[in-house]
C-alpha cells in the first residue's frame, strides 16, 4: 500500500532523499542570468529552461513524495537582494502563483531579525531571533532562499503533520477528534485594519486519503480572551500540548542546516516547520537573511481553503 503524501519519519530521511545539488552547468548559467537581471534584462524564459529539471523534481516531491525538497547551489554570493529576489520569484512562478504573505500584500518577504519584541502578539516571529515552534503558513507551498546564515542556531526543523496526527490519534483516540473541530486563530494586525481579530478553522482536515493540517499554536493561545472566542477546554489544552510535544519528538523530526544558496520548498498542508533560536553575526553584512515565497499551486491543491483571509496567517 502506498503511503499518503507527506507521510515520512524525519530521521529516516538522509540528504540523498531530499537534497538536489544543482549541476555545475546550471550554476554557471544561473550566474550569467543573475548578471543579466542586474543589467535590467528580462530572462524569465531562460531561468525556467535552466531550472526545468529542478522544477520537475520539486513538483514531484511536493505532489506525491514527502512534501519537501532542498535545492542546493544557487550562486548568491556577490549579488544584491533585489537581483536575487527577482531570480527567486522567477523560480516560484515556474511552480505556481506567488501569494501575499501579510496584510500589506507583500509577495516576497525578508526573513531576518529587525530587533522587534517576540513577546508582542502583533510582532511576527520571523522578524526576531526567537524560536518559532512547529507551525504551518498560509499557502499551498512555502519556499525559502538562504542568502546568509546565522553565527549559530537557526536550524530549519521539519516534521510530517500526517505522522503527528496519527501519533496523537494512537496515543489519545479520545482527544484526537478535537483536532478536526474549529479552533480560533488570532490574526496579527487585523484589528487595526478593521478585520476580525480571530478566525476559526480545524487543525486537521481529512480529505479523501489525505490528512491536511493547519497549525499555529501561539495564534490559538493569543486568541484567548478576544471577543467572541470561547475559552479552551481542559481537553483542548491537553490535546494542544500533546500535538506540540509529538511534533517536537526527535524520533519524528528532521533538522536542515541551510547553506547560502539553498532553496527549501515545503508542502504546507503536510509539513510542520520550525526554526530554532539563533545568535547572529555582529556585522550587518553578515547577519542571517533569507527570502520567503508563498505559492498557490492549483495542480497540488484539492480545494481545501488554507485560511479564511488571504495573507492573514503569516508567521
Amino acid at each position: 500500500m502506498t503511503a499518503p503524501p507527506g507521510d515520512f519519519v524525519g530521521p529516516d530521511l538522509t540528504p540523498e532523499h531530499y537534497v538536489h545539488e544543482l549541476p555545475p552547468a546550471v550554476r554557471r548559467e544561473l550566474a550569467r542570468l543573475l548578471a543579466a537581471i542586474a543589467a535590467g534584462e528580462n530572462v524569465e524564459p531562460d531561468v525556467r529552461a535552466t531550472m526545468d529539471d529542478a522544477t520537475a523534481r520539486t513538483a514531484a516531491a511536493l505532489a506525491t513524495g514527502p512534501g519537501l525538497i532542498l535545492l542546493r547551489g544557487v550562486p548568491v554570493a556577490g549579488h544584491d537582494r533585489a537581483t536575487l529576489a527577482t531570480l527567486y520569484t522567477m523560480f516560484g512562478r515556474a511552480l505556481g502563483r506567488p501569494m501575499p504573505q501579510n496584510l500589506e500584500g507583500e509577495t516576497i518577504t525578508d526573513i531576518r531579525d529587525t530587533g522587534e519584541d517576540p513577546a508582542d502578539p502583533d510582532v511576527r516571529l520571523y522578524r526576531t531571533r526567537a524560536e518559532q515552534d512547529f507551525h504551518t503558513d498560509g499557502a499551498d507551498v512555502i519556499g525559502l532562499l538562504a542568502l546568509r546564515t546565522a553565527r549559530s542556531g537557526g536550524a530549519s526543523r521539519i516534521v510530517s503533520s500526517v505522522r503527528v496526527y496519527e501519533a496523537v490519534r494512537e496515543q489519545r483516540p479520545d482527544l484526537a477528534p478535537l483536532l478536526l473541530q474549529p479552533w480560533f486563530f488570532r490574526i496579527p494586525g487585523a484589528k487595526a485594519r478593521g478585520l476580525p481579530e480571530a478566525m476559526p478553522r480545524p487543525i486537521v482536515t481529512v480529505v479523501g486519503d489525505k490528512i491536511e493540517s493547519f497549525f499555529i499554536g501561539w495564534y490559538i493561545r493569543n486568541a484567548q480572551g478576544l471577543p467572541g472566542v470561547p475559552p479552551l477546554s481542559d481537553a483542548q489544552h491537553e490535546v494542544l500540548a500533546l500535538y506540540e510535544a509529538t511534533a517536537n519528538d526527535p524520533a519524528l523530526y528532521l533538522d536542515m542546516d541551510f547553506q547560502p544558496g539553498d532553496v527549501q520548498w515545503l508542502r504546507n498542508c503536510f509539513v510542520l516547520h520550525k526554526r530554532t533560536a539563533y545568535e547572529d553575526h555582529a556585522e550587518a553584512e553578515r547577519k542571517r537573511h533569507l527570502l520567503r515565497l508563498w505559492l498557490a499551486i492549483d495542480r497540488l491543491s484539492d480545494g481545501t481553503p488554507r485560511f479564511p483571509i488571504e495573507g492573514g496567517a503569516p508567521q
